[in-house]
């Protein structure tokens, strides 16, 4: 017989799951569990053609059917197209960031072709190769605040630390990092939340400044490669195997996954470690545990809860008829915690087998950016556990950004001292 789930001294059913309401935001993963259970393919707003997936096996099946469930969903809807989600849908219709298409929200074969051309900038060689530049960029973060013995993590870690890699490997000025922030958190957060953080107009205002900022970078390369990522994509443009909208969507894209997976994952890492005091002991003592956590820390609470998809022709699915064209948002973060797949799925626990996660995607669109999330993670880590101990919350709560598709904390002060 099943379990009843209950959330603040209720019982949860499928109906009480809104991505745009801030419990579910604050801790979705109830929600998740009935949604498994009772609606495994759950109509997310009445009256509207816009569903959610929930369970492993379906998510991936999903994810692996690019011809029926076409990743052009996550562009339409950033756009305003199809379905009305967040009071800012629609800032960014006609702009010219989204007006060439994503490689994130591409199909075959204009996916393969964008795919194969920015794989050159993250081979593995290339990505081992940013280690030594990393491990400066982590300990520099961190040299302001260890002798204080508190900080914010976000703040003075989580957010500077990642953006200024990205900035590097692109080949653009580490001091932009504060602004590369704000465009994100703008762009992202003002599309994808319920909050009024950021209205209508400043939303399209940090568009049309990142746009400006990578034109300029763009014609720069264009006259003086470097050895960076934009000559990459430059050179690529020259050849006409990219055009100049694909370069720069491609460069957007980066700025913000480059950072905004890599601070989530990190803050929420720690914020399960300090939920879980045995096992950020034993990490904190045996540094070759950080890889494992981490992989649980992508399986447990995932930077990114979803992406959407957008039919092309009536399927059936989970015993759900869905009709041609309507939206998808296929649940990372569910699937994650499924039982039929990972067991005791609520516990965070290093020792599991957790890298069947979902959290960098599956199939085609797997996250081109995993292995350098992962080495940041790792390196952000270690190097935390090198220079601090004793870490503690130094806050009565935690609040999460306000967005429906990334999940981390907005804010995490920690007291501790120095190693």
């Amino acid at each position: 017989m099943a379990t009843a789930t209950v959330q603040s001294g209720r019982v949860l059913s499928a109906s009480d799951y809104n991505p745009l309401l801030p419990e579910v935001r604050a801790n979705p993963y109830p929600y998740y569990e009935v949604l498994r259970r009772e609606a495994p393919v759950h109509q997310i707003l009445p009256g509207a053609p816009f569903y959610a997936v929930s369970r492993y096996d379906d998510v991936c099946s999903v994810l692996h059917r690019p011809e029926i469930f076409s990743s052009t969903a996550l562009q339409i809807l950033a756009q305003g197209g199809g379905i009305s989600f967040g009071p800012n849908s629609g800032a960014l219709a006609g702009h010219r960031l989204l007006r060439s298409s994503m490689m994130i929200a591409t199909d075959p074969p204009d996916h393969t072709r964008l795919r194969s051309l920015v794989n050159r900038g993250f081979t593995p060689r290339r990505i081992a190769g940013l280690e030594p530049r990393l491990r400066q960029i982590a300990a520099a973060c961190l040299d302001r605040v260890t002798p204080s013995g508190r900080m914010d993590l976000m703040r003075d870690f989580a957010i500077p630390f990642p953006v200024t890699v990205i900035a590097q490997l692109l080949g653009v000025e580490s001091e932009r990092r504060e602004q590369f922030k704000h465009w994100s958190d703008t762009i992202v957060i003002g599309l994808s939340g319920m909050s009024q953080q950021f209205g209508r107009e400043e939303v399209r205002a940090a568009a049309e400044e990142m746009a400006d900022y990578i034109d300029s970078i763009l014609a720069a390369r264009r006259a003086n490669p470097r050895d960076d990522l934009i000559s990459i994509l430059a050179d690529a443009e020259a050849g006409d195997a990219l055009t100049g909208g694909e370069v720069l969507s491609f460069v957007v894209l980066l700025l913000i996954a480059g950072n905004e997976t890599t601070t989530n994952l990190i803050g929420n890492a720690m914020r399960a470690l300090l939920e879980h005091a045995d096992v950020l002991d034993r990490v904190a003592r045996d540094c070759t545990r950080i890889p494992a956590m981490i992989e649980e820390t992508l399986r447990y609470d995932s930077p990114i809860q979803g992406i959407p998809r957008k039919l092309t022709q009536e399927v059936e699915l989970a015993g759900t008829r869905l009709p041609k064209d309507a939206f998808l948002m296929v649940l990372f973060a569910s699937a994650n915690r499924d039982d039929r797949r990972f067991p005791d799925p609520d516990r965070f626990d290093i020792d599991r087998r957790a890298r069947e996660h979902v959290a960098f995607g599956h199939g085609i669109h797997f996250c081109l950016g995993a292995a350098l999330a992962r080495l940041e993670a790792r390196i952000a880590f270690e190097t935390l556990f090198a220079r601090m101990r004793d870490f503690r919350l130094d806050a009565e709560e935690v609040s999460v950004i306000e967005s429906n598709l990334l999940r981390g904390p907005k804010t995490l002060p920690l007291a501790f001292e120095a190693a």
